[in-house]
């Protein structure tokens, strides 16, 4: 799973989705870019609702990865 911040996120909102993640027992991997920044899920995502994550503080998109058969 990928989470696509927006770009007027501050350091100490991307730290609360961060923490939340880590909380939840998900590994992560932050990518800066020069206007974004996304934060790569580690871990079986099949049960993290989209829309939770969606629904917090700072986050613009969330991408779900499609499992390989």
């Amino acid at each position: 799973m990928l989470i696509v911040m927006r770009k007027n996120s501050d350091d100490g909102v991307q730290e609360k989705v961060k923490a939340y993640l880590i909380e939840k027992g998900f590994d992560i991997h932050q990518s800066t870019g020069a206007n974004r920044v996304i934060i790569g899920v580690i871990g079986d995502t099949e049960n993290l609702a989209e829309a939770e994550i969606q629904a917090l503080p700072g986050v613009l998109q969330v991408v779900r990865i499609a499992k390989e058969d």
